[in-house]
């Protein structure tokens, strides 16, 4: 069944305004649904019952699309940043309208991003409760031993890494690959923090059963709906 939203996210979720600019537009007066002036930001409606205008024009639903986007270093996963930093959506330019990144990674973390126009798949993909596969490549400073590692999937300070495997190691630095299933804020470079190493690289390989494979980073390709119920076939259908 639809499910009922404010209209500043329904705007969102059909691709028409980010939800800032629908706040914006709505508190203006410029936004009409169903052939009203609405000027509530948070009135609430079904995204897929009702019509809007923007401006006096008609407004159509953004078509569904997903793209698997490798976010480069020092990019941040925003559509605008008030330090001027490149943003993901500047990367995909045109392409971008109508897309919500699922989930984030910080400006320091490269690698796998989706990108989609579902938001309600966006929800489902980052919902905890859905325990999504997430594996990052981890570089850190110094040797990480067997004991700490089975110290990360224990749990510490309510953070657990889903598995951790170490790959390369030495006292100078531990090269690990790590597998998260709740996508916690900044979670990995939390988690070795407790034990006491700084992370110093942090690549996101695979969402799922989605990988980055030999993607550039900066470039990006569309990723079709059989890939998306293939790679989360526990959230697909519901």
């Amino acid at each position: 069944m639809p499910s009922r939203v404010p209209l500043s996210r329904a705007l969102s979720k059909l691709g028409i305004l980010s939800r800032a600019r629908a706040r914006e537009a709505i508190l203006a007066g410029r936004v009409r649904v169903d052939g009203r002036v609405i000027r509530d930001p948070m009135a609430v409606v079904v995204p897929e019952r009702i019509r809007v205008s923007v401006d006096g024009v008609r407004q159509q639903a953004a078509s569904w699309r997903t793209v698997l986007l490798y976010k480069p270093r020092g990019v941040v996963t925003t559509r605008h940043d008030p330090q001027g930093r490149p943003t993901v959506f500047d990367l995909l330019g045109e392409e971008a309208r109508g897309l919500v990144a699922v989930g984030r990674l910080d400006a320091a973390t490269c690698g796998l991003l989706l990108l989609t126009s579902d938001t309600a798949l966006a929800d489902r993909i980052t919902d905890p409760r859905n325990e999504i596969a997430r594996v990052y490549l981890v570089t850190v400073r110094g040797e990480v031993s067997e004991a700490e590692a089975s110290a990360l999937v224990a749990a510490i300070n309510g953070l657990r890494a889903h598995s951790v495997l170490r790959r390369k190691v030495s006292s100078k630095e531990t090269h690990l690959v790590v597998e998260l299933r709740e996508g916690k804020n900044r979670e990995i470079r939390r988690l070795f923090a407790a034990i006491g190493h700084e992370v110093t690289r942090l690549k996101r390989v695979a969402f799922g059963a989605l990988e980055l494979g030999a993607l550039a980073p900066g470039r990006w390709r569309a990723v079709t709906r059989a890939e998306i119920e293939s790679a989360f076939p526990t959230i697909c259908g519901r």
